[in-house]
Order: C-alpha cells, then sequence, then structure tokens
C-alpha cells in the first residue's frame, strides 16, 4: 500500500496492529523471512571502501542459521532468557549476527566503541552482561584494548567472544596483520575464544524452545553521548517487530537495497534498516567497519551505491553535506530516496541534495525512548522540507504541555509549539534506572521525549528545538535553529553547532562553531557579519562564531553539542580569569551528576576566582 498522506495511515490503522504480523519475536520473524526469500541475499559487508573491494553476502538462509548458532552458542555460556551479551564491535557481518543472536537467546546490548573503557566497563556493569562480544586485537584500532580495560569495572562479565577482522582481507594485508597485531592481555577468570570458531561448533537451528513474546524484553540500548554515564533503555519484542513493520508498510520491499554505513549499536541501523531488512527480506549493505567514519566512504560512496544497485540510501545530515563535497562520479540511477534522520536538515543543503541527485530525501524523526522510529515524510505524498513528516501508522504523537511528574496541563493545537509525546507499538517500558524513570511519561503512556515541536495546519510534525538546548538569553528563548540555518546557508560552510555560552549578565547569550568546506577559507568575524544580515532576531545574534578544523560529532554524525558546551565554558571562563588579574586557570570541564557542566580550576586564591567566576551560570571546582 503506498503510503502518502493521513488518510493512509487511517486506513492502516483500520486493522489492530496485533494482527499486523503472525510471528512473536524477532527469531520467528527471521525464521519466515528465510523461508521466503532464503537464497536471496540478505546481509553484505565490505571491509574497505572500494567499489572492487572483497565483500561478504550472506543469504538469508545463512543468516538465519548462523543466527540460531550464535544463539545456542550464547545459551551454552550461561545466558538465560533474562541475561545480557553485550557486544562492542564496529560494523561487520558478525556484529548484525551478535544482535540477533544476542535478543534470540536472552537481552542484547550493543554498546559504542567510541566511548572511554570506564563508561563501557559502567554499561557491562549496569545490564549485568554475562558474555562480551568483541574485536579480535587489530592493527589501527583500539576496541579490544578498551574491552579488556573495561573488563575491570564488570567482573559480571565471564566469557568474551573474538571477532577477527583479518578473514575480511586479501593479501598482501592479511599476511602482514599477524606481523602487526597489538598485544592485549585479558583479565585473569575471563575465558577468550573466538566467535566464528565456537559458531561453527553449534546447530544451525535453535537448540531451545523459542519461547519470547512480544512483551519480552529483548536489547539494551544506552543513549546519549560521549561522556558522563548513559542511560540504557530498554527494548521488547514488539517494539523491534513494529520498526521492521513500518519499514516494510511505507519503504522497502525484497527488491530493494539498503546501503547502511551508520553503526550497529545505534537503534538508526538495528531497527529501520536491519530489521526493515528482515521484514521485507531486502538486502542490506555495511561498506567498512566504521560506515561513514571509514576510510574512502564518502569518496567512493557514488561508486559504492552503483556497485550494489542500491535503492534507498540511510544517512544523517552532517553525512549529507559531506557528499555534497563531492562529485556524483557513478551511475546512481537506481536510487530512489535517502532516508535521513537524527537532527533536522538545513533547507539549503535539502535543496542543494535533491538538485545534485535527482534524489528525494525523506525526512524522519526517531529515538531510542521509541525503540526509533515516530514519523516520516510520506514517500509517495508531499514532503516538506524542514518537517519530519507525519506520524507513522500506529502512532500517535500529541504536543503537549506538561507538569515535571508527568501530568498533562495542556494539549497544544496546531502551530502552537510543546513537548512531543509519542505513544506507539515501539514506545519502551523505561530505563534500567528506576530513577531516571520519573516523570517520563505523560498521563496515558506517552512518551515525553524532552523535543519541542508543532503540528502545522496539514498534520506535519516540525521540531523545533530540544528542551535542553534553548539558548536562554535572559529569561529570552532562542532556538538554536535560527542560528544554524542562517550560517548554514553560507557557502564556505559546512556543519554548524549554535549553543548558549555562560554570560555574566544575561546568563547565557548564543555562539556558533563551525566547520567549513573542504578548500573553503572564511574567519570568524566575517561570519558574525554575515550572521548579522541574515538573522532578524536581534536576542539570537551570536556574540562569537569560531571556525574549527572539525566539529566534535557523535558515532551517526550528529554534531555534540555537549563537546562545544565545555569549550565555551573553558574561553568565556579564562577570558573572566585573566581579566580579573587571577593566576589561575582552567584545566577541565566535567559534568556532574550533582551540578551539572563544571569548570576546573588549578591555581590562584579561592577568594579572587569566586569573585571572577560567581556572577557567571555554570559551577566551577578546584582541581582534584
Amino acid at each position: 500500500m503506498a503510503y502518502a498522506s493521513l488518510a493512509d495511515k487511517a486506513a492502516f490503522e483500520t486493522q489492530p496492529f496485533d494482527g499486523r504480523l503472525a510471528v512473536n519475536n524477532v527469531f520467528e520473524l527471521l525464521t519466515e523471512t528465510a523461508g521466503k526469500y532464503g537464497a536471496r541475499p540478505a546481509l553484505s559487508f565490505q571491509i574497505k571502501s572500494g567499489e572492487k573491494d572483497k565483500a561478504e553476502t550472506l543469504t538469508w538462509s545463512r543468516l538465519h542459521a548462523r543466527t540460531a548458532q550464535a544463539a545456542n552458542l550464547f545459551r551454552d555460556l550461561g545466558v538465560g532468557p533474562k541475561d545480557v551479551v553485550a557486544y562492542l564491535l564496529p560494523n561487520a557481518n558478525e556484529t548484525a549476527i551478535a544482535l540477533l543472536g544476542g535478543m534470540t537467546a536472552g537481552i542484547v546490548n550493543p554498546i559504542n566503541p567510541l566511548l572511554e573503557a570506564e563508561q563501557i566497563g559502567q554499561i557491562l556493569h549496569e545490564t549485568n552482561a554475562k558474555v562480551l562480544v568483541t574485536l579480535a586485537p587489530f592493527p589501527k584500532t583500539d576496541v579490544a584494548q578498551k574491552a579488556a580495560k573495561a573488563l575491570s569495572h564488570a567482573p559480571n562479565v565471564k566469557h568474551v567472544l573474538t571477532v577477527d577482522l583479518k578473514r575480511y582481507l586479501t593479501p598482501p594485508l592479511s599476511l602482514i596483520v599477524p606481523l602487526i597485531r597489538p598485544k592485549v592481555a585479558w583479565p585473569s577468570g575471563v575465558k577468550v575464544a573466538d566467535f566464528n570458531a565456537e559458531m561453527g561448533k553449534r546447530r544451525e537451528t535453535l537448540a531451545f524452545p523459542n519461547e519470547a513474546t512480544r512483551e519480552t524484553i529483548c536489547a539494551y540500548f544506552h543513549t546519549g553521548g560521549t561522556t558522563g554515564m548513559p542511560k540504557v533503555a530498554q527494548h521488547n519484542h514488539g517494539g523491534a517487530l513494529y520498526n521492521g513493520w513500518v519499514g516494510e508498510a511505507v519503504l522497502a520491499t525484497a527488491d530493494d537495497v539498503l546501503l547502511c554505513p551508520l553503526p550497529m549499536f545505534h537503534v538508526f541501523a538495528a531497527y529501520p534498516v536491519l530489521l526493515s531488512c528482515c521484514t521485507s527480506g531486502a538486502h542490506m549493505v555495511m561498506p567498512t567497519p566504521q560506515g561513514f567514519r571509514g576510510e574512502g566512504v564518502f569518496d567512493n560512496f557514488w561508486k559504492l551505491v552503483e556497485r550494489w544497485g542500491v535503492t534507498f540510501m540511510i544517512m544523517v545530515p552532517t553525512a549529507a553535506a559531506a557528499l555534497m563535497q563531492r562529485p556524483v562520479n557513478a551511475d546512481i540511477s537506481t536510487l530512489k530516496s535517502a532516508f535521513c534522520g537524527s537532527a533536522p536538515l538545513p533547507q539549503e543543503l535539502f535543496r542543494q541534495f535533491v538538485k545534485t541527485t535527482n534524489v528525494n530525501i525523506l525526512e524522519g524523526y526517531g529515538m531510542t525512548e521509541a525503540t526509533c522510529v515516530v514519523s516520516g515524510n510520506p514517500p509517495h505524498g508531499e514532503k516538506k522540507i524542514g518537517s519530519v513528516g507525519i506520524p507513522f501508522p500506529y502512532t500517535d504523537v500529541k504536543i503537549l504541555h506538561c507538569a515535571d511528574d508527568g501530568t498533562i496541563l495542556k494539549e497544544m493545537g496546531p502551530n502552537e509549539i510543546g513537548e512531543i509525546c509519542v505513544l506507539n507499538p515501539g514506545t519502551f517500558p523505561g530505563y534500567t534506572e528506576a530513577k531516571r524513570n520519573e516523570g517520563l511519561f505523560a498521563t496515558g503512556g506517552y512518551l515525553r521525549t524532552g523535543d519541542l515541536g508543532k503540528f502545522d495546519d496539514d498534520g506535519y510534525l516540525w521540531i523545533t528545538g530540544r528542551a535542553k538546548d534553548l539558548i536562554i538569553r535572559g529569561g529570552h528563548n532562542i532556538d538554536p535553529a535560527i542560528i544554524e540555518e542562517a550560517l548554514i546557508a553560507h557557502p564556505a560552510v559546512a556543519f554548524v553547532g549554535a549553543i548558549g555560552q555562560p554570560d555574566a549578565y544575561a546568563g547565557e547569550v548564543p555562539c556558533a562553531y563551525v566547520e567549513l568546506m573542504q578548500g573553503a577559507s572564511v574567519t570568524g568575524e566575517e561570519l558574525l557579519a554575515y550572521a548579522a544580515e541574515n538573522i532578524s532576531e536581534q536576542a539570537a545574534l551570536p556574540k562569537y562564531v569560531e571556525v574549527m578544523t572539525e566539529l566534535p560529532k557523535t558515532a551517526v554524525g550528529k554534531v555534540f553539542k555537549p563537546d562545544l558546551r565545555r569549550a565555551a565554558i573553558s574561553r568565556v571562563y579564562s577570558a573572566a580569569l585573566k581579566k580579573a588579574g587571577v593566576e589561575a586557570k582552567i584545566v577541565d570541564v566535567v559534568d556532574s551528576k550533582q551540578t551539572g557542566l563544571t569548570a576546573i580550576v588549578a591555581g590562584g586564591d579561592d577568594a579572587k576566582i569566586t569573585e571572577a567566576l560567581g556572577p557567571f551560570p555554570r559551577p566551577w571546582a578546584r582541581a582534584a
């Protein structure tokens, strides 16, 4: 059924969602799909980015068999229905197998390899993981080293299964790797074995009853960035199945090929992409372990589209901007659409991408706490630039004003801004840490997203900002998108992150950090003047613009604003200390659970530091 309008959404919803699928869990879904499309390609991975580089493709029958082997292995290692298998891996076919096998044997816990070892250890401890699947020591990556160090914080992990990427290489690299492989000292008491070798010893059908229901918890996904202790969200089979069903219902068929350079520890790749393929029989392609971050991926991207006959590409705004700095140097006529999420896509970038590629962009919205998908611009209907489209079938979105405890104070009408609140089959049951769930749900079970938004008169959803990202200047709320949209229109600018920097009078004032196009040149002062000409709201004019070599980004390519806030605090506080003649310096900015972002000061007199920094909103503390 074509998905073009809210009328189509209503047509889907005439049948209850529970009757849309005949399966109860992800392995049953995989079994059904392997039965339909067994010999067709399911999953492909290439370790290097060239259009002729070696790749491995698994058919649906083979992916089903390997998933069963992985699940049997995990059960043999003591993983029961409520036990946890974690994986700390870049992209590879084994990563998808660990995901599917882990949620079949028990609960799978994907972990971002870019986190610090201590954070990885905290997540392993929080989830009480019994088994960790991670990389074997390999040149040019420290994943194995991080894993070994992290285990000192997670005595609950008794088994480590390693994935050796050498098997994806060809000579001479495959011959060189053993000679330069780094050595890793695994903690005593942990049993280490090769993941593929151990899977190969297990049968290719499940050796235990598959009794999971749609309510059974199947995954723990940690949320958020690269500092502090991430929250751990619980997902059930029903939410995973819903995300896969949406993909098949509105996007993918068995004839489609989805190119996904996003990491498999993120919900975007795990659910709307992989689970959509598991539902529809479409083919998922992963280029390089690091996806978009992999060497040569952007340069070879269009050639990869041609190689695999890609029909749908998955991207985020920063990736779209990077691709627009490269020529379309291949036949991309198979490409029908680009699905874009994670952050709003600047309007000028949207227009440039469509003009250059002649490919539709489907902007969408999702979040870890909703398992993933919430809304999207309809593939066969009107696409509104800057909007995240209409809610998917069986998703109810309300724009609310809530009390801290979730009590609904007011439901907003069309074009009124409030908090986006979501209820659908993917709405998660909560975080593993109970205190983080306080006030998380509005009356009726609606998930409070923390995002601000509105519906227009046509029922399209618009995100106007993150509640926590608003720049509050003397009580005046400023949407950072106003600044970002203005600066991204400058021909030299590739990426923008606008934040509030501390201010002794107004609390905070706007500032912006930018990354330039390749080969471009412009100064912060010139961009300040450009902003003044293109931002009509005087309060939103940035007081400072800094050109950075590269903006900090999350693993999925979203500009990571906490690092920008740290940079701004350090810069502003250092200047304040210098102006006051205080012989002290800012040595760090940390995120404290008690006080939030806190400047760490070394040297100087406490009284003079307090006098210099006291008027600012963010606290300071002595270096240990």
